[in-house]
């Protein structure tokens, strides 16, 4: 099985190996419209490790426009708050502030999740949506989502002192408590991470491999910019202070972040539909909603 999932992994990340640096193209239960016209990619039925990977990254090229925009409202005020603190001494010589970038990283990362899921949801769904749009949906599900990032991290951290296996698999397999909570309504905290778990169950595997596979392509990459920017900043500028150098290492990982960041949520989306097809018939549900006459 894992054989299988390497080999089409290798197949889509061969063909979007660039996808960073590609020019970009041009509430579940919702109505997704009449057609699927706006997401040419495979159809709502049951996908492989590697489809959902092909199908995440063409969403991301076909809306880069909206999902960039999420990601760099949400983002921008958080950097330029931090790039603030690093040139006024850093955190420690400002926990006042420090606490504010904190409580406010928090709360815009909460919106931009719901966002981002929105806008990957019903572009999927054949329903393309505007940043603005997306962000105001978001907002009313700020608190909800604050404490589902907490209550999974706390889970996954006492799997993690069981031994690292246990926090790998409650990792797996909580994980889509994020689109559960956005797209299903009325969806609370735990009533999204217990869906979340229902959802995996005999799938924690593949969600394994999915994930190790977006942190190899996504955050990897993010930690290395960040080391070889603090490595050539101060070789390029020899005379810049040690203050100056962490602005701008912090500025290039910003930037680098507003780019990766949606497409972690265009697979755990496509993801969610994905075993609603294969385990509730979500397709069947698309499809009378279609033919329903008005």
């Amino acid at each position: 099985m894992l054989g299988r999932f390497d080999l089409e992994v290798l197949a889509v990340v061969g063909r979007h190996a660039a996808i960073l640096t590609a020019r970009p193209g041009t509430r579940i239960l919702s109505s997704p419209g009449a057609s699927f016209a706006a997401m040419p990619a495979p159809a709502l039925r049951p996908l492989s490790a590697g489809e959902i990977l092909d199908v995440s990254f063409q969403l991301y090229r076909r809306h880069f426009g909206p999902l960039a925009m999420v990601a760099l409202i949400c983002s921008g005020f958080p950097v330029l708050l931090s790039l603030f603190i690093e040139s006024a001494g850093g955190m420690f010589a400002n926990p006042g502030l420090a606490l504010v970038y904190y409580l406010v990283l928090a709360a815009l990362s909460a919106i931009a999740t719901g966002a981002t899921v929105f806008i990957v949801s019903e572009s999927y769904l054949g329903r393309p949506l505007r940043a603005g749009e997306a962000l105001s949906r978001a907002t009313p599900l700020i608190w909800r989502l604050l404490v589902c990032s907490i209550m999974l991290a706390v889970f996954v951290a006492i799997g993690f002192v069981f031994l690292i296996v246990p926090g790998v698999i409650l990792a797996c397999g909580l994980v889509l408590a994020f689109p559960t909570l956005v797209l299903e309504p009325g969806a609370t905290p735990t009533r999204a991470l217990a869906r979340s778990w229902k959802l995996t169950q005999g799938w924690r595997l593949r969600m394994f491999g999915l994930m190790l596979t977006l942190l190899v392509l996504l955050y990897i990459p993010l930690i290395a910019i960040g080391a070889v920017a603090a490595l050539v900043l101060p070789v390029s500028a020899p005379s810049g202070s040690p203050t100056t150098v962490a602005v701008m290492a912090i500025a290039i990982v910003g930037v680098v972040q507003v780019l990766i960041y949606p497409l972690f949520y265009c697979v755990l989306t496509i993801t969610y539909y994905d075993l609603r097809v294969r385990k509730e018939g979500f397709d069947l549900e698309v499809l009378a909603s279609i033919l329903q006459p008005a």
